[in-house]
């Protein structure tokens, strides 16, 4: 194994053991950021010249979840909670060499298009092998979108000291009642992995209906309710 994935590897490791990790589940019905971002994305890369994911929704769907539950924010110190007043983003990135998870800062003060930035930047320095140890450093909360490769569901690893994980999965078309009726939607199954020493089920599933509800409904970032 090259350095890289030996530090890998032994920092999984060390979350399986030390971590109370249990993760839960819910959906997310994905028709709304699907046609926000179809009405949007080309004016976004005329003006700002950066393409509009849905990552920057998944990100700033968090802060708005993760201000309501502070303790899916937070690491443990020794015998003590550190709670955190900033939201600090590892985003999973794959490259030759292996996973790696830089750090997009102070995510509740940026916008869409900001966060979109940081990641098409993390993105190109991951390609040319250009990460720094500084890039990696810190972060309060990691993401990790198994999607773009197909997966329908997973139990991530949480990336220690941190306390929680969100996976993200493929988006696939599925029959779904929808006030009493079956429609066709876009749907997308999440995954939060959480380390219960910290994270109580009733914080874990209350953040996941939050994060749910604001992905649903993306006005709801913007008026903060």
């Amino acid at each position: 194994m090259n350095r890289m994935r030996q530090t890998i590897a032994r920092r999984l490791k060390q979350s399986q053991e030390n971590a109370a990790s249990l993760t839960t589940f819910n959906e997310v019905d994905m028709s709304a950021l699907m046609n926000m971002r179809n009405k949007y994305k080309d004016a976004v890369l005329k003006k700002h010249n950066v393409k509009l994911g849905f990552m920057s929704a998944f990100v700033k769907a968090s802060c708005y979840a993760l201000k309501e539950l502070p303790a899916v924010n937070a690491r443990i110190e020794g015998d003590s909670i550190v709670y955190n007043d900033y939201v600090d983003v590892s985003v999973a990135v794959a490259t030759p060499k292996g996973l790696v998870t830089p750090v997009i800062r102070n995510c509740e003060s940026l916008s869409f298009v900001e966060v979109e930035k940081s990641i098409a930047q993390y993105g190109a320095k991951a390609r040319d092998g250009q990460i720094a140890i500084e890039d990696l450093s810190g972060g309060t909360f990691t993401i990790s979108n198994g999607g773009v490769f197909g997966s329908m569901m997973g139990t991530p690893i949480i990336n220690m000291p941190q306390s929680a994980i969100l996976g993200m999965h493929a988006i696939k078309e599925r029959p779904v009642a929808v006030n009493g009726k079956v429609e066709i939607r876009p749907m997308m199954y999440l995954a939060l992995t959480y380390d219960h020493r910290i994270i109580d089920g009733r914080e874990a599933t209350t953040f996941l209906v939050k994060l749910k509800e604001a992905l649903e409904d993306p006005t709801r970032l913007l008026l903060d309710v």
